[in-house]
């Protein structure tokens, strides 16, 4: 086994133009109030290694330029297509007209686990929300549903960027 060097990997990636005309899958992350604009950054690099269809940030959820959502998104703020929308209900309600399946990466009396819940194919949206309070009850209200990621440990939650990767993953595996 030997490593791939930087060199190796660069040819085997889209370049930014590519990646702004390349085919992406019908999945869309919605970010509701987050605080830090690190985990911005975050999200936008995994939509971009995930060819997400887009982000929608809302609330008030750092927009880009700015210098630390640059530091972690590493340039996807160039490749994903993202746009900002008032608040996140308005931002399901948009997305439930467009067609897509909407659901809130929370916890609920109700929640759908996301390794295992059967969800209908087709576009789908998930809604990441505030690092402390999480969706809100307007968005929440909004969605079709709610999933979550199933926790094994102590602790209940993820970093919101962390969770938002791993919503983005299945949700694509699942050829949402």
């Amino acid at each position: 086994m030997r490593k791939l060097s930087h060199q190796e990997l660069l040819t085997q990636r889209l370049d930014p133009a590519e990646a702004l005309a390349a085919a992406r899958h019908p999945v869309v992350g919605v970010l509701e109030d987050i605080r830090s604009l690190y985990n911005v950054g975050s999200c936008f690099r995994t939509a971009d290694a995930m060819l997400l269809q887009r982000l929608i940030l809302t609330g008030y959820t750092p927009t880009p330029p700015r210098k630390e959502i640059s530091k972690t998104a590493l340039g996807a703020t160039e490749t994903v297509p993202w746009e900002f929308v008032a608040n996140g209900a308005e931002a399901v309600a948009m997305l439930r007209l467009q067609g897509y399946r909407t659901y809130a990466l929370e916890l609920t009396d109700s929640s759908l686990q996301l390794g295992t819940a059967q969800l209908p194919p087709g576009p789908i949206a998930f809604v990441a929300g505030n690092e402390i309070t999480g969706v809100s009850a307007a968005t929440l209200a909004a969605c079709d549903g709610a999933i979550e990621i199933p926790m094994h440990g102590v602790k209940h939650s993820l970093n919101v960027a962390v969770a938002f990767g791993i919503a983005a993953w299945e949700l694509v595996k699942r050829g949402g």
